[in-house]
């Protein structure tokens, strides 16, 4: 991708690869940039690779070959013990949620912003608003699995937003949403995008890539290929 050079570089892959433990290549040889205020989607197949490229930037998982750089950092290079504030730049979206079930829906999005000093009280009223706006107003304080799989996608996009991070990682968040929800979770994303936020949306929902103009990035056998919308920003 060309560099605006008025923005700062978030993400890179230099010639990186993954591959399976039998050998067979997830993906190979990818060179690309992420830049900041960037919004990007990225498509493809069950299996093409989508949720370990994710994993890759957050340092859940380690290249096989190649060096993948976040926030001017070699992931690879981070002890165990790093890896907490490094993460707390970023806001990730889970398929699986991974809400904490002992605590109520408020506080598991109010504990984003108690993990980085703010006081409780403040980091609720935060926390409200954002239900709120997504729809769970009336479910501040039900504990997690008293919710539908949709409800507790929506709360942990509201934890993964809050911070209002410096990039947004989502793998498939509108999965288990009907079409009004999801639309209405991405403009909440296009809202934080405008602040600043670099955002990557994983999805299957061909609706939602058709009908916001961001560029594509689309892994197919191994391979990265982009697609920018005719009136899509640059990358």
């Amino acid at each position: 991708m060309s560099q605006r050079r008025s923005q700062v570089e978030i993400i890179r892959f230099d010639h990186v690869s993954l591959y399976y433990p039998s050998g067979a290549p997830v993906f190979y040889n990818l060179n690309f940039s992420f830049y900041s205020s960037g919004f990007y989607f990225l498509t493809g197949a069950s299996g093409a690779g989508k949720t370990s490229m994710m994993k890759l930037i957050y340092r859940d998982l380690k290249p096989s070959e190649g060096l993948v750089t976040v926030f001017g950092r070699d992931v690879t290079s981070l002890g165990n013990a790093e890896l907490p504030l490094f993460r707390q730049k970023m806001g990730l979206v889970f398929q699986d949620c991974r809400l904490l079930p002992h605590l109520s829906v408020l506080d598991n999005v109010a504990l984003a912003l108690r993990i980085t000093g703010m006081d409780l009280k403040r980091a609720r009223n935060y926390g409200k608003e954002l239900l709120y706006w997504v729809g769970l107003g009336d479910h501040l304080n039900y504990l997690p699995n008293s919710l539908s799989d949709g409800q507790k996608q929506r709360v942990g996009i509201a934890r993964a937003v809050i911070t209002r991070p410096l990039l947004l990682l989502a793998d498939e968040p509108t999965g288990n949403v009907d079409d009004k929800a999801a639309f209405k979770l991405m403009q909440l994303f296009e809202e934080l995008n405008k602040i600043g936020t670099t955002i990557l949306v994983a999805t299957h929902n061909r609706s939602l890539v058709d009908s916001f103009s961001h560029p594509e990035l689309h892994l197919s056998q191994g391979q990265l290929s982009i697609n920018y919308p005719k009136n899509a920003r640059s990358a």
